[in-house]
């Protein structure tokens, strides 16, 4: 599994928006790592991509028709359980 870390996380925010970033980068990248684990899925960056820009991940049809299916849905659902969950580690 490729894992994301936070430098990873920060680079791909900077190159994708001109945003800035207001959730916690090393929170963020916990939780989409936890989530790919969870999930089963092989980079976690398509997570960061899922939950913050709507980027479809096709092996777990997280949408039909360009809206979120149920397990699209959940799977954004667990991303923020992750995050909300931390309040250190």
């Amino acid at each position: 599994m490729k894992k994301l870390t936070t430098k990873k996380l920060i680079q791909y925010m900077k190159d994708r928006t001109d945003e800035p970033l207001r959730q916690d980068a090393d929170r963020l990248a916990h939780a989409c790592n936890q989530a790919a684990i969870e999930f089963g899925h092989d980079n976690a960056l398509d997570m960061l991509k899922l939950v913050c820009f709507q980027q479809p991940i096709p092996s777990l049809h997280t949408h039909s028709y360009s809206f979120n299916t149920a397990a699209g849905r959940h799977l954004i659902n667990r991303i923020k359980e992750y995050y909300y969950e931390q309040t250190e580690y």
